[in-house]
């Protein structure tokens, strides 16, 4: 038997890889699992992008290799948005860097910086997949915390007495997954202070300004933060393309410089047709956000009354495409979890899989139709 890496001692199959296989196991016993746990859109993109990947097709160029920085069109079409929707100014020459997905993106900068042993500074609760690539790449995590007290942001103080001798990057995401804590023009000035004053580079993951948020913000909009930041995003949420594996990069021309110096060795191009699709997304009138936006809320109104029912408390003044809900004192998450996906038909997320501080706590998606929904209210 060839043994695996050890680089995979610390690392687990991602938890919805998993569950998922279990949850099909299930439906193919018959079972009507209603699916509430994934942040998966089930809406379309608009026409118009469809029709651009479509009439891409016929392109001389459509179907050889993509330069590794994407098409200067797209390029130009995500400076254009970040202007347009975060009044932040990017040359799309050299600080922007479209991705085949934000995801892809964790990877790339985590090689490009990290040394084996190097700390991280990782959210709790967080994405999952911080944690694992720096532990797929022999760096330490280190976890600060994030508690609805202070409204899911962290405490500047008590982070200052932690030894950050060796720490190399922090991940912070807002509007903050899994919880939909807004972002603050003042927290992003307080993570940049921050990463100034101890050398360390800030990547702010922020692919849910869009969703049921009244205010985008971009941390590159800081005096300064171009210095010490890079932001992911990405047209999975907010255009429903989640299967196109589009994101991008942006910020300091050097730190670009050098994630591309990992990301050019690691595919070649993103398919012509998805970038043309691309372009016409992020040129979406403000039309498609309130359409968008329209649906989600309305379903986000029957996600509350399931909450309601299970007698949950939430902040309706959240935002993003999930709702986080704190359980009843006495049951646990593994508890409810598991209650509803074997006695309800209802699978959920449990929060503590986002990190010790998200035990007690479940997150329900917004991606599913409202007949789905109204169908899992009545099962409660």
């Amino acid at each position: 038997m060839i043994t695996k890496a050890n680089r995979l001692q610390n690392v687990k199959e991602y938890y919805f890889s998993t569950k998922l296989r279990e949850v099909a196991g299930l439906v193919n016993q018959g079972k009507p699992i209603i699916n509430i746990a994934i942040g998966n859109p089930d809406l379309s993109p608009s026409e118009e992008v469809l029709d651009a990947i479509k009439s891409s097709l016929s392109h001389e160029k459509a179907h050889g290799y993509q330069s590794y920085q994407g098409l200067p069109l797209l390029r130009g079409a995500v400076s254009k948005f970040y202007q347009k929707n975060y009044n932040v100014a990017l040359d799309s020459s050299s600080e922007v860097l479209p991705l085949m997905g934000s995801k892809e993106g964790i990877m790339h900068i985590s090689m490009a910086f990290l040394n084996k042993g190097d700390k991280v500074l990782i959210p709790n609760p967080g994405y999952p997949t911080y944690t694992s690539v720096t532990n797929l790449l022999g760096a330490e995590p280190i976890f600060y915390d994030l508690k609805g007290v202070t409204n899911w942001q962290p405490d500047f103080e008590a982070l200052e007495k932690e030894d950050l001798e060796g720490v190399k990057i922090m991940w912070l995401n807002y509007p903050h997954m899994p919880t939909g804590a807004p972002a603050t023009t003042e927290l992003y000035k307080k993570f940049v202070d921050f990463a100034v004053k101890h050398n360390i580079l800030l990547v702010n993951d922020n692919p849910y300004s869009f969703i049921l948020n009244d205010n985008p913000l971009s941390i590159l909009g800081v005096d300064g933060a171009k210095e010490v930041a890079l932001e992911l995003n990405s047209l999975s949420k907010t255009f429903n393309m989640a299967g196109w594996r589009v994101g991008m990069l942006l910020g300091n021309p050097e730190l670009i410089k050098t994630v591309l110096q990992v990301k050019s060795n690691m595919d070649s191009g993103m398919f012509f047709g998805i970038q043309q699709g691309a372009i016409v997304a992020l040129n979406s009138s403000d039309d498609w956000y309130d359409k968008i936006n329209s649906i989600y809320s309305e379903r986000r109104k029957i996600v509350w009354a399931i909450l309601d029912k299970l007698n949950c408390s939430y902040d309706k003044n959240s935002g993003g495409m999930f709702v986080w809900a704190k359980l009843p004192e006495g049951i646990s998450t593994n508890e409810c979890v598991d209650d509803l996906l074997y006695n309800k038909n209802i699978f959920i997320t449990p929060g503590n899989i986002f990190g010790s501080n998200g035990e007690g706590y479940i997150r329900l998606s917004l991606c599913v139709n409202e007949n789905q929904l109204t169908q899992a209210l009545e099962r409660l």
